[in-house]
């Protein structure tokens, strides 16, 4: 059923997913959203699961009109958005109908906002997913970003009858100043001797900051001697960083599946979030732990998942 007509697009709207895991092997991107925690949020909010479609808006939002009634949530990013030039609040339910206009402004503070609707966007399923791969022109609308007149349908579900609030506390800050945890490797043995400069060093996130990846600007590393610096290319996966010849780190994120630089460390999968929401002049800090660490962060993230979901689900 018709959800929305886009009166402007905003900077870069797509639709995104959890994304598609099981074609990597074949090089198909995941993709997917870049902070999984913000689009799950929204998703809750409306009453949707959290792997339902929801738009990812990147600096400067879109202008949407409803075309019926259905409850939205934006979050993310601090983009304010208005009802009818109405200011509405973010992290939270809110029930439009047929005619209203949907404004969001530009970023105050982060990069993302996800706003979804009830029942979830509804476009084709590609493999298994309806996330946009601009690189591969596949999912979400024509495998491009949202256009001027593009018509955006959702599936089918009823509003919420009572307005669901985030609590303040489960609420994300977006600083400037990012901090990042990551493992070693896969080739952190090419860089034995800078380890150390690496995990101590603070660097700038630069322009070149996308879906793709970020680059970062800082203290070069450099290989050790005896190291190359390239490597026959291999599979790559969502937060590994690479170091190519001038030792400025590159973040890989989620439209890329094969890379030839040697990687140093990777960025634990509940802290992407974070680099999703960085833009150019924030600065980047990595912070080593353990993969035993890592799993039990992980652990915690999940656990904090399902607190919100239930908290969210007795607000029918």
């Amino acid at each position: 059923m018709e959800a929305f007509r886009v009166i402007s697009p905003g900077s870069f709207t797509t639709v995104q997913d959890r994304g598609r895991y099981s074609f990597i092997d074949r090089g198909v991107p995941p993709s997917g959203a870049l902070d999984l925690f913000a689009a799950a949020i929204a998703n809750f909010l409306v009453g949707n699961p959290d792997g339902a479609a929801v738009l990812e808006i990147t600096m400067m939002g879109p202008a949407l009109e409803a075309l019926g009634e259905a409850d939205v949530a934006l979050t993310g990013a601090d983009m304010a958005m208005t009802v009818n030039r109405e200011p509405v609040p973010r992290w939270e339910s809110i029930r439009v109908k047929k005619g209203d206009v949907i404004r969001i402004r530009q970023a105050k503070s982060g990069c993302r906002s996800y706003l979804a609707v009830t029942g979830g966007i509804d476009v084709p399923v590609i493999m298994g997913s309806r996330s946009t791969c601009v690189q591969a022109k596949i999912g979400g609308v024509e495998g491009r970003p949202l256009r001027k007149g593009d018509m955006i349908d959702r599936i089918f579900a009823e509003p919420l009858a009572m307005t669901r609030r985030l609590p303040t506390e489960f609420i994300p800050e977006y600083s400037p100043d990012v901090h990042l945890k990551a493992v070693f490797g896969p080739q952190d043995e090419a860089f034995a001797s800078s380890l150390e400069t690496f995990f101590g060093s603070v660097y700038e996130v630069t322009p070149e900051a996308d879906r793709m990846g970020y680059r970062l600007q800082g203290s070069p590393i450099h290989h050790d001697t005896g190291f190359p610096q390239s490597i026959i290319s291999e599979p790559t996966v969502p937060g590994n960083v690479q170091l190519p010849a001038d030792g400025q780190p590159i973040i890989l994120l989620v439209e890329q599946t094969t890379g030839g630089y040697t990687k140093i460390a990777t960025v634990i999968s509940t802290d992407l979030s974070k680099i999703a929401q960085a833009v150019p002049g924030n600065r980047v800090r990595f912070h080593n732990v353990t993969l035993k660490e890592a799993h039990r962060i992980y652990r915690e993230q999940a656990s904090l998942f399902r607190d919100i979901e239930t908290l969210l689900s007795t607000i029918r």
